[in-house]
């Protein structure tokens, strides 16, 4: 049998990347690489361009298109962990030229000779005559970032970054029902444990029935339900019941709640708002029972340890919170036996106030100043108002007494208008010398009286009567140095 002659190797391509590719680039590197290796690395560098192709293949499907674009290839290379070809945009296709006629290339295998089209990306011709005529354009501002406020505790700043506000609430329509965020709600009766006072029914000015409604609704539409059930048991157990079993307990718990939790802050206006409705609803009906001034008692009680509460950001509902305790320190009919108390409570509260934001809002202390002034000697005044500029003028502070009582002549106009027969008049000038202790000076000895055959005493104790009065003059005449402290003059002059 005759054996098959064996066949002389042929070169066969067998990736559509040519081998000869491979040696024209090691040639201009300078390398010299066999056969072997440029077929090796050409069907590498097929699979690696295979590999490009089909990951770019996906963005071009997911844009929903069917021509691939350079895009697409970048966003491929940077899959792979490959740097990205820059120069090359799909807004900006580039042009091709077709090179002048190349040589004769020979076909790998056989004899033929063919002609191999070239083409090269043209590049595009810039006359410096033509850019240095045109007009210059400047480039744009870089990108840059800044801060603004999206909300401060919950209410958006009316600022252009942010989007205009939306009304959240329409006009109570006929049927007595409101709508809120696009809803009708119902208005729930405020009948309630919140609503009670003293006596059994509910005051109509300590929770008034249409905005203890409108509360109720936006309570129920914007707070949790279980801010709503602390909100209803807070209130009940702060004001006083008719029984008053337990109540000291649950009063104590509920304040100290308000001077230590920290989730309090989404609640925090409508506490306000129920302790300036609970002040002006009392104040309106002139009553003077114990129960009524139990109430503010409360509600004074209840300013205090919101103030107290390190976790409540109270700045915002200052405005607020000032009218319903200069209402309860100025006011003329509060209950006899507890009047003195009440405008001390209010005294410290706004002294609590002015210590925690009168540096950041400067303006505050002379505006409280102003209308404690007015108070304090505008004619007409009753004695519990004056009462109460007195110790307003005690919480601002000892400035505030000396430039009231002595400076402006509060202390004259007391002791014009009080002779000091009744009781009122009495508790009015007690409330005189209580401020004016403020300015006492605190001495390791007890300092001697005014003495009258001394020309300088004689001086002291004339200006003394012409500022304060005769009887206010006296009191103070017992203690030089704090007779020289009221009137400002320095212990060593």
């Amino acid at each position: 049998m005759n054996k098959p002659k064996a066949r002389p190797p042929q070169n066969v391509q067998a990736g559509i990347y040519k081998a000869d590719v491979i040696k024209d680039v090691a040639e201009s590197l300078g390398i010299t690489i066999s056969d072997t290796v440029s077929s090796a690395l050409a069907s590498d560098v097929e699979y690696r361009i295979h590999q490009v192709i089909e990951e770019a293949s996906r963005f071009m499907r997911h844009g929903r298109r069917t021509t691939l674009t350079t895009s697409d290839i970048d966003h491929a290379l940077r899959t792979l962990n490959i740097e990205p070809l820059y120069g090359h945009l799909p807004f900006s296709q580039p042009s091709y030229r077709k090179a002048l006629p190349f040589p004769q290339i020979s076909t790998p295998g056989t004899s033929q000779t063919t002609a191999v089209p070239v083409y090269f990306v043209e590049d595009e011709e810039i006359d410096f005559e033509r850019v240095l005529r045109e007009e210059k354009i400047m480039l744009p501002k870089g990108v840059s970032w800044t801060a603004h406020w999206l909300a401060v505790e919950g209410v958006q700043p009316l600022i252009p970054e942010n989007p205009p506000a939306i009304p959240r609430e329409e006009p109570a329509t006929a049927s007595g029902e409101t709508k809120v965020n696009g809803v009708l709600v119902s208005a729930p009766s405020a009948t309630g444990a919140a609503g009670l006072l003293p006596g059994g029914g509910q005051k109509s000015g300590a929770l008034p029935n249409a905005s203890s409604a409108q509360s109720a609704n936006l309570v129920k539409q914007v707070l949790s339900r279980e801010l709503q059930l602390y909100y209803a048991r807070l209130t009940s157990s702060l004001l006083p019941p008719l029984s008053t079993q337990d109540y000291a307990n649950k009063k104590t718990a509920a304040l100290a709640s308000l001077r230590h939790d920290a989730g309090l802050q989404a609640l925090l206006p409508y506490l306000v708002r129920w302790v300036g409705e609970g002040v002006v609803g009392v104040l309106k009906t002139g009553e003077q029972s114990d129960g009524e001034g139990k109430v503010l008692e409360v509600l004074m009680d209840v300013v205090g340890a919101l103030l107290e509460n390190t976790t409540l950001f109270v700045e915002p509902y200052l405005h607020q919170l000032l009218p319903p305790i200069l209402s309860t320190l100025l006011h003329s009919t509060l209950p006899y036996s507890q009047s003195t108390h009440l405008r001390i409570s209010a005294s410290q509260t706004l002294s609590r106030v002015l210590t925690q934001h009168s540096t950041t809002y400067p303006s505050l202390s002379p505006r409280i100043m102003k209308t404690l002034l007015l108070a304090l000697i505008s004619p007409g005044k009753s004695r519990g108002t004056r009462e109460g500029a007195v110790r307003g003028l005690m919480g601002v502070g000892k400035e505030a007494v000396r430039k009231g009582l002595v400076d402006a002549g509060g202390a004259r106009v007391v002791a014009n208008e009080c002779p000091g027969m009744s009781i009122e008049e009495l508790a009015l000038q007690n409330a005189v010398m209580d401020a004016l202790r403020v300015l006492q000076p605190t001495a390791t000895e007890m300092s001697d009286s005014l003495d009258s055959s001394n020309e300088e005493d004689a001086a002291i104790g004339q200006r003394l009567r012409e500022a304060l009065g005769d009887k206010l003059a006296e009191r103070i005449a017992v203690d030089r140095l704090w007779a020289r402290e009221v009137l400002g003059m320095s212990s060593t002059s």
